[in-house]
């Protein structure tokens, strides 16, 4: 049993729209919600329907029914609390004038 549900976490059904991009310039997803709903740290949500694959060079867009499962108020201040240092995980810093290989 998840721990955190004993701390109250409420799940909502949404209807979103799914952009998908594959072109030279760009490779990308994005979720819009219907509604302003707003998906705040913490938060899951998964995307419901069938994996969608694009041709090289298309960009398409899919209606799709989400569900987003709120953080209670402890998820939510971990989430703000160690989400700086997940982050920096993914950076790559480089101070040298070389270029490498």
């Amino acid at each position: 049993m998840n721990p955190f549900a004993l701390l109250g976490r409420r799940k909502e059904d949404v209807d979103c729209t799914v952009e998908i991009i594959n072109t030279f310039d760009s490779l990308g997803a994005h979720v819009r919600f219907d509604g302003g709903v707003t998906v705040n740290p913490g938060d899951e949500v998964i995307v419901h329907g069938a994996p969608i694959a694009i041709p090289y060079g298309e960009t398409q867009n899919f209606r799709r029914r989400a569900t987003i499962t709120r953080a209670n108020a402890l998820e939510r201040a971990w989430t703000r609390a160690t989400g700086d240092f997940e982050f920096m995980e993914l950076c790559e810093f480089s101070f040298s004038e070389r270029a490498t290989l």
